[in-house]
């Protein structure tokens, strides 16, 4: 097949999110199908990875977008009542650019990433394109609100969750539409009456993500990874350091906190203490989710699954987390993650891992076995060729 990719950000370096994905599948579909990539670059180093991509991508087409344009943008917000979210990526080049190249290519099918993309080929019935969502953005900011807020913050978030809310109706207008998780996949079918969206769930690199053999012995140490400027995780750690980690210090006071991410925020910086441990960008997650005893995950809101969950379940890590993402996994709490929603618990099922090796060893080995069956990039790459394979042989 001929697969056009259209992308939000600059596939790479893959290192979390969005940009993991796309590098992922890509990477193991280019070696069967022709693959082309139109995607944004936003700083002058975006552009030093072009390079890099053209190993994987036949071709690799990039329109420029620079922060200062974007904001722009969001200020139409003032009279477009599309999301803000999707004005950001706004621009009259790339809508240019994208139907030049579907001129003068026949694409097979065509991946388009995220709702902030979504306009640009929504009207194209002639074309075959799936749109993939990395969760129910309408939930994600539903479940937003019920976060403490400040007055202007709240009055914003609203305001963003019904323009998302009625502008995420666009996904009839794709062949089909994908997300990572069951709870997502039934909050889009219920919300816009469709019967076309499918899972396609969040993967692991397990060549990156190996789980090492060991024997559980006591580090110590609980962990928490992600980008450290994404509002739920900052809301996490906040949460988990004033209202969750002073309860399992009462049993373990030595027990240390690391939070591992790129572009920590001031209020994450000012977390950091003689037990509590901020790392910035760490560019091999591997050793840190090695050394940690348990990963913690208490997001209150968001949609889809957790990178950083699934990564430590390929560790072979224990994991305790919230509700947020935990459906999507599609396992039982205790097989791999045990799922907790009450601070006291969510502080308990931690102790008790902390309190025996054996309960951390059952617990991690658990969550190896799901990510090896379910949620290997390889599977789900293969998962992909599939629809767009589907899509592109459809008669609709």
């Amino acid at each position: 097949m001929k697969i056009l990719f259209l992308a939000n950000r600059i596939p790479f370096p893959p290192y979390r999110g969005d940009k993991l994905k796309i590098y992922n599948l890509a990477k193991r579909l280019c070696s069967k199908h022709e693959i082309h990539l139109l995607t944004f670059t936003q700083t002058e180093e975006d552009k030093s990875y072009i390079q890099e991509l053209e190993k994987i991508f036949n071709s690799v087409t990039t329109i420029h977008l620079p922060k200062w344009k974007s904001a722009l943008n969001c200020l139409s917000a003032f009279w477009n009542p599309m999301p803000v979210q999707v004005l950001y990526f706004r621009s009259a080049e790339m809508q240019k650019a994208i139907n030049q190249i579907v001129a003068d290519n026949s694409f097979d099918a065509i991946h388009v990433q995220h709702l902030r993309m979504s306009p640009y080929l929504s009207n194209r019935k002639d074309l075959k394109r799936i749109l993939d969502l990395p969760d129910a953005y309408s939930l994600y900011w539903e479940r937003r609100k019920k976060i403490k807020r400040g007055k202007l913050q709240a009055m914003f978030e609203n305001m963003e969750q019904a323009r998302v809310l009625k502008y995420e109706s666009v996904i009839n207008d794709y062949n089909l539409t994908l997300v990572c998780s069951q709870e997502d996949k039934e909050y889009l079918e219920t919300t816009h009456q469709t019967n076309k969206v499918r899972l396609l769930p969040n993967g692991v690199d397990l060549s990156t993500f190996r789980a090492l053999e060991h024997d559980y012995e006591h580090q110590h140490t609980l962990l928490f990874t992600g980008n450290m400027d994404y509002a739920p995780n900052v809301d996490a750690v906040v949460y988990f350091v004033n209202e969750i980690l002073p309860i399992i210090h009462q049993i373990y006071p030595d027990t240390k906190f690391v939070i591992a991410g790129q572009r920590p925020i001031p209020k994450v910086k000012a977390l950091a203490n003689d037990r509590v441990v901020i790392t910035g960008f760490v560019k091999d997650l591997s050793v840190v989710y090695n050394n940690a005893s348990v990963v913690v995950a208490p997001l209150r809101f968001g949609a889809g699954t957790q990178n950083k969950v699934l990564e430590a379940m390929a560790m072979g890590v224990p994991v305790v987390c919230s509700h947020i993402g935990f459906k999507g996994l599609g396992i039982n709490s205790g097989d791999g993650a045990i799922m907790q929603t009450d601070k006291d618990a969510f502080a308990q099922s931690v102790i008790e891992l902390l309190s025996s090796a054996s309960l951390r060893k059952t617990v991690g080995q658990k969550g190896k076995q799901v990510i090896n069956e379910k949620f290997d990039w390889d599977a789900v790459s293969i998962l992909l060729e599939q629809y767009l394979q589907d899509v592109a042989k459809s008669t609709s």
